[in-house]
């Protein structure tokens, strides 16, 4: 059970890596922002994991108030962009 946990995070971590490079790379502004969103996600799901993994049940809190604040985040930049965008 623990290797495949331990399975699980390594592959989490590709996944994030792969998101960083798609907010690094991408196009247009807001598919930047939906790369750094992925990230953010799987970040929680990467902590949940890790405090199970670990026996620390208090990683899960952890992990949802960074989904709280990623999502808050997220709301502002979006919010940020949509009222600052060049008018065409």
């Amino acid at each position: 059970m623990t290797a495949v946990l331990a399975a699980v995070c390594i592959a989490i971590l590709v996944i994030m890596a792969l998101a960083l490079t798609r907010a690094m790379k991408a196009p247009t502004v807001y598919d930047r922002i939906l790369g750094v969103n992925m990230f953010g996600t799987k970040t929680v799901l990467f902590i949940a994991v890790v405090g199970y993994l670990m026996g620390r049940p208090e990683f899960l809190d952890i992990a949802i108030v960074y989904a709280l604040i990623n999502f808050i985040g997220m709301v502002a930049v979006l919010r940020y962009f949509e009222y600052t965008a060049p008018i065409d």
